[in-house]
């Protein structure tokens, strides 16, 4: 009985938090500005041409990278550099990009006197509203003295590369998020390969919280090599998020409808809702292929978040046979809050069900 009633308050905690930042006009909503137009087209297409391939299991290259880096500090035992190069997307993406969000900021904490062989790096996505390296350096911070790397990617649309007219996390359209998840894959994928092919880590990962999870299980999916992949509290798909979680509360739905009807497509918000879940269904990380170690793969989820439900995080076990789902008791907010050690864990238990690239 005391379980229920703690676990009913951490999912009341969660409904509490979204309502004061979703149901509010504290904030502007998600996608105020409408669908997106002609980038929403290019980004459907794209997904389209790119889905066969999903299908049969190919994954398309990355392409390379060079960081420019800078050193933040150093002690005897770690370093922290930060460094920017251009994103990788191709022209016609990088074009539909806004341009605050075609440079990529990284930052990188570096364990020091340990050769790159005998080492891992975990590249850590941002959740929603994450918009700086500071709470992904905390989490990755400890790994420190298990020689495991921390690289943390700030996202397109965030930080210093969150467009000029945008508030906050509240991307103005639908075409932002996926924009964002796109630019965010192709950006860590090659990540991960300049760290394997010019530094010469000995393991690599990726992981992330929420919607930065979701993209961990894309980037992971997608990657040619095996990377262990961590995603923490997140759903397999961002329809989960914004048309059955709290932040469907937060979508700016009779926007949507004002820009479909200016079109002469007169739909009912219902027909509004379900077009929304058509277009994110292009997220649907059940849809992409098993990664190549699946065994690499730990979801940790919460058992009462009022953001994701279970049958999400489920979902996403069963598509992906071989992988582990942790939950840890809590809601979305506690366990963003309180677990830290369980994703660190997680982290570490991931990387260890990898091989050495090279014996030593």
């Amino acid at each position: 009985m005391v379980t229920v009633k703690l676990g009913m308050v951490h999912y009341v905690i969660d409904h509490v938090y979204g309502a004061f930042m979703h149901r509010t006009r504290i904030t502007p909503p998600f996608f105020s500005r409408g669908w997106g137009g002609p980038k929403l087209e290019l980004l459907e297409r794209m997904a389209k041409q790119l889905f066969p391939m999903y299908v049969e299991g190919q994954n398309w290259p990355p392409a390379m990278v060079r960081p420019v880096w800078r050193t933040v500090w150093e002690t005897k035992t770690a370093c922290l550099r930060e460094g920017v190069f251009q994103t990788p997307c191709d022209d016609e993406l990088t074009a539909a990009l806004p341009p605050e969000s075609r440079t990529a900021r990284v930052a990188w904490l570096v364990p020091k006197n340990v050769p790159p062989q005998k080492m891992s790096c975990v590249v850590h996505l941002a959740g929603t509203g994450d918009h700086t390296f500071d709470r992904r350096l905390r989490l990755g911070g400890p790994l420190v003295k298990h020689n495991i790397s921390t690289m943390v990617l700030e996202s397109p649309f965030y930080g210093r590369r969150r467009p000029f007219l945008q508030r906050g996390a509240r991307l103005l359209c639908v075409s932002d998020l996926l924009l964002l998840g796109r630019a965010t894959i192709e950006e860590s994928r090659s990540l991960i390969h300049w760290l394997d092919a010019e530094e010469g880590f000995g393991k690599m990962g990726v992981c992330g919280l929420s919607m930065g999870g979701v993209h961990a299980s894309m980037v992971g999916s997608l990657h040619p090599t095996p990377v262990a992949t961590l995603p923490f509290l997140s759903p397999h798909s961002a329809v989960v998020a914004f048309c059955e979680g709290i932040l469907k509360y937060g979508t700016a739905w009779e926007a949507l409808r004002e820009e479909l009807a200016a079109q002469e497509i007169t739909l009912t918000l219902d027909e509004v809702r379900e077009r929304m879940r058509t277009v994110l269904s292009l997220t649907d990380v059940t849809r992409f292929p098993i990664p190549k170690n699946p065994d690499a793969v730990i979801f940790v989820a919460a058992t009462d978040d009022g953001y994701i439900p279970r049958h999400s995080v489920l979902e996403l076990q069963k598509a992906w046979p071989g992988s582990e789902v942790r939950w840890v008791t809590g809601g979305h907010v506690s366990s963003f809050l309180l677990h830290n050690d369980e994703f660190r864990r997680a982290i570490v238990d991931g990387l260890d069900r990898l091989e050495w690239k090279e014996p030593w």
